[in-house]
């Protein structure tokens, strides 16, 4: 048995094998490097270790799999740049992409000898796959966003110090950004059209809501009475619908949760026709609980609904209501895309009004930052997703350019 040393650590060789042998603040460390491992490389590695433990950013060998270490991040929440938690259904999608595209290539690696180049290669064979949903190839959003969530655990893996470095920082290729189809963006006069199209359906206060607030399909399924505030003529937004499965029996599991961020939180302030109709809706909600039948002439003020009742409740239409459960968020935009299309919108999507609430504002010269502080986002995601070109905007730019160009030209 060779045994050479190099400061603070060693190397021993038995039988064509090398182990290694280093200590860090006292504590001892041990490492058998795979067969077939050179002494120059062996030499390599220790140097390599050593260097680390210098620098503090010594990390104790671990055999630890891919697959370990994914177990343990999505346990504690999957968290990313901001160190917390992502939300259940955010949770069971990163869980999913994983599971489907990691896993199976590189789930049985251990975590510390993961390489840039596997990384560059499963990013190849995702390039080549052909989804077994749609019979076509995986998209490239879908591709991106593997790599995203794969990235953060790694990242999370070596702020941990699971890692000494993030081999993903190294790789030579990056799945790129998918065209995204955000659909369209109305502008107030097709609005209107759409929103009287659904009045003779039981969805009308819903999507005038949605029309009237830009506020999210999960938000508004969420809002209770209790939110509304008829004299000062505002809604309160403070909680939205987040959909789920059980993890053992895969049913379906509907909870409140606040809303996506902490912009989500905020007071909206409301026109005087949408008060009037959430009024008048407020009203036959009262005359439900109070088993009083339409057209009767009695005063509904000293009729209390319950603190928990629900502005768009599942189950008006049976005969004993309870207005505290909730609606399927997916059943609610499959049937609004089904009126739309008949109405001649038809790539009109439940989320494209709130697009449409955001243009026309932004159109009208609302500035960005009130704009997006109404309906509850990031004034640079409204930018880069919202402030979509309508025709309206596009006319705007053809008269300012010719107006210019006059200008500059003239005489």
């Amino acid at each position: 048995m060779a045994k050479r040393t190099y400061r603070t650590g060693s190397i021993e060789e038995r039988n064509g094998t090398f182990r290694l042998r280093w200590s860090v603040d006292g504590r001892k460390f041990t490492k058998t490097l795979k067969a077939g491992t050179s002494k120059t490389d062996a030499g390599k590695e220790l140097r390599k270790r050593l260097g680390a433990a210098d620098n503090g950013q010594h990390v104790a060998p671990s055999n630890m799999t891919v697959n370990q270490w994914l177990d343990q991040w999505l346990s504690i929440g999957a968290p990313g740049k901001r160190k917390e938690p992502v939300g259940l259904r955010t949770l069971e999608r990163y869980t999913q992409l994983l599971a489907e595209h990691v896993r199976p290539t590189l789930g049985d690696r251990p975590l510390q000898q993961l390489q840039p180049t596997e990384i560059d290669a499963l990013y190849a064979e995702m390039a080549a796959k052909i989804s077994p949903w749609t019979g076509r190839p995986l998209s490239k959003t879908t591709q991106r966003h593997v790599a995203v969530v794969f990235g953060a655990s790694l990242a999370t893996a070596e702020r941990s110090g699971a890692i000494a470095f993030n081999p993903m920082q190294k790789t030579q290729t990056k799945p790129k950004k998918g065209e995204v189809d955000h659909g369209i963006a109305l502008e107030t006069d097709e609005l209107a059209t759409l929103v009287a199209g659904f009045r003779a359906t039981r969805f009308h206060s819903i999507v005038a809501l949605a029309a009237a607030t830009g506020a999210r399909r999960n938000e508004l399924l969420a809002l209770r009475w209790t939110d509304f505030n008829a004299e000062k003529g505002t809604i309160r937004i403070e909680r939205a619908l987040e959909v789920t499965k059980n993890a053992a029996t895969k049913k379906k599991i509907i909870r409140l949760k606040a809303p996506k961020t902490a912009r989500g939180t905020r007071t909206v302030d409301l026109d005087p026709g949408t008060v009037a109709m959430l009024v008048a809706e407020r009203r036959k909600h009262q005359q439900i609980v109070a088993g009083i039948p339409d057209g009767a002439d009695i005063d509904l003020s000293l009729i209390k609904l319950p603190p928990d009742a629900l502005i768009f409740p599942a189950d008006l239409d049976v005969e004993n209501p309870t207005l505290t459960k909730t609606r399927e968020p997916r059943d609610l935009s499959k049937n609004f895309r089904r009126v739309a299309r008949k109405l001649g919108f038809a790539r009109m999507r439940f989320h494209n009004l709130r697009h449409s609430h955001s243009t026309i504002l932004l159109d009208a010269g609302v500035p960005v930052h009130r704009v997006a502080a109404r309906i509850g986002d990031d004034p640079a995601t409204l930018l880069r997703t919202y402030a979509m070109l309508t025709k309206k905007t596009n006319e705007k730019m053809t008269d300012a350019v010719n107006a210019l160009g006059t200008l500059l030209l003239k005489g």
